[in-house]
């Protein structure tokens, strides 16, 4: 099969390859470029395990052919944390929050969080759930997913992370 050269920009490094047209992106990221931290989970688009963000856009990446993200800026979880190295806000959420249990979900629901923060820095519960609602969690129930995003929220604006009295 012909292959398509690709040049884009994967967590802030120059990319570029050959790709068969039918490469998903997952499998481009995971199995050419060694990023393994974006999950596979129903090749449907319905999990959002897979998400990633390309130009400020959060993409289902079991759904988005490789030569789609040619010209490209892509981040995935693993370009997530700060540049030092250190946890970012939203991964230090999760930790403090207790915003994961089994792990196989918080790769996409970070990656789209953080989107959805850089869309809206001071979202409420209600537009952290819809801007999440494309995520699935099978095991927390969602309620300390919220948490973390709220505490990256507060943390990211400098204000006091104030939990709702329960």
């Amino acid at each position: 099969m012909t292959k398509s050269h690709i040049e884009l920009t994967i967590n802030g490094k120059k990319v570029e390859a050959l790709v068969e047209p039918r490469t998903l992106l997952i499998h481009f990221l995971r199995e050419q470029q060694n990023l393994t931290g974006a999950h596979i989970g129903c090749d449907t688009g319905h999990c959002g395990a897979c998400t990633v963000d390309m130009d400020d856009m959060s993409v289902k990446s079991c759904m988005t052919f490789a030569v789609q993200a040619n010209g490209t800026e892509i981040t995935t979880i693993e370009g997530v944390a700060n540049a030092d190295g250190t946890l970012s806000a939203l991964q230090e959420g999760f930790r403090m929050m207790h915003g994961l249990q089994c792990g196989f979900c918080t790769p996409g629901m970070i990656v789209r969080a953080h989107r959805l923060l850089q869309e809206n820095p001071a979202p409420t519960e209600d537009e952290i759930r819809h801007g999440i609602s494309g995520n699935l969690c099978r095991c927390t129930g969602y309620v300390n997913i919220v948490k973390s995003i709220q505490y990256a929220a507060a943390k990211i604006n400098g204000t006091p992370f104030q939990e709702a009295a329960e």
